[in-house]
């Protein structure tokens, strides 16, 4: 009986015991939780999410603004490389206007033939012979008329053109070429300024008529000049 009941007291004092150590793990256990600052773990997390968003958006901005650099990079290149092609081409029509006007290139378009026959060197006669000045003067003519382009007997006419008389043997023209009887004297420009400027009151074409030398005038809507075969020197600009 008295082992019985001192089994049943230890069993107690053992019950109470452990249940007494569970009590205080329990309760050292919810003081270091209570101890521990959770908004300071809370904060933490904040922080570091806080911390790699950051991160994050620095990666993305510098990101995009290199991507924004490479593009205005690409679209000067473009603008520079259309305005580039814009600019050759603008050239390419100033040099090739240029030219034209230099005489360096064929031209083709509406204008005048003019054919001049020497009656001189057909019969005898007391009239003068086909001179370089009646050449001079109908090119001059032309030109104040508005002719674009001029040759004569396929020789081009520029600015620097000489046409110079060699004895009564033949006509020089570019201090190189010699033209002969008949002198066809093609003209790109206004048919009727052109014409006009040849003929009427006071035209010399008129004087050359009168004493006997063969003129014809012909409209063309399809005129080709061959450009100056010769070099453009400039003798006295530096």
């Amino acid at each position: 009986m008295k082992e019985s009941r001192k089994g049943k007291k230890i069993m107690i004092i053992t019950v109470g015991l452990t249940c007494f150590i569970l009590m205080a793990v329990m309760f050292m256990q919810f003081k270091i939780v209570n101890q521990t600052d959770i908004t300071s773990i809370e904060t933490m997390r904040k922080t570091e999410l806080t911390t790699e968003l950051a991160s994050w958006k620095q990666k993305y901005e510098e990101t995009n603004s290199k991507y924004e650099e490479t593009q205005n990079k690409l679209n000067e290149y473009k603008n520079s490389q259309q305005s580039t092609e814009e600019s050759e081409k603008l050239l390419e029509q100033e040099l090739e206007q240029i030219n034209k006007i230099l005489g360096k290139t064929d031209v083709q378009g509406q204008g005048i033939i003019i054919t001049l026959k020497d009656i001189t060197q057909e019969q005898a006669t007391d009239v003068s012979s086909i001179k370089a000045d009646d050449l001079l003067i109908i090119v001059n003519a032309l030109k104040l008329a508005g002719a674009e382009a001029i040759s004569i007997n396929g020789e081009r006419i520029i600015n620097s053109t000489d046409i110079v008389q060699i004895k009564d043997s033949f006509i020089r023209i570019n201090n190189r070429q010699r033209v002969l009887n008949p002198y066809v004297i093609k003209a790109i420009g206004n048919q009727a300024y052109l014409e006009g400027g040849l003929i009427g009151s006071g035209g010399h074409l008129d004087d050359m008529k009168n004493l006997g030398h063969k003129i014809t005038i012909e409209k063309s809507d399809n005129i080709t000049i061959n450009k100056y075969e010769g070099e453009i020197e400039a003798k006295y600009m530096e």
